[in-house]
């Protein structure tokens, strides 16, 4: 008999702004900046596309296609998403 696995899902454990923040951070400082905008991606699914593309201001498909592997994201549209999960970005 077979033992049937999900992948583990980090950010389903992320609830707090605390959580979030040091979600990001590690991402970041672990991959660069594309384990950042796959850690971003993870978050906006786990709150949901569509309440975060409201709150950002951007379409669904756009904030789709900008979290991929295949996007090309641009820092205002990142900076927006960021907001959105209730963080700021900084230059420390």
């Amino acid at each position: 008999m077979t033992l049937e696995t999900k992948p583990y899902e980090f950010a389903q454990h992320v609830e707090t702004e605390e959580d979030i923040k040091a979600y990001l951070s590690a991402f970041l400082e672990e991959d660069g900046p594309q384990g950042f905008i796959d850690a971003l991606g993870h978050l906006v699914r786990k709150k949901g596309m569509t309440e975060i593309a409201r709150i950002a201001v951007v379409s669904r498909q756009n904030l789709y296609r900008t979290l991929t592997s295949e996007g090309s994201p641009n820092f205002i549209t990142v900076n927006k998403v960021v907001e959105a999960l209730g963080c700021k970005l900084a230059v420390v």
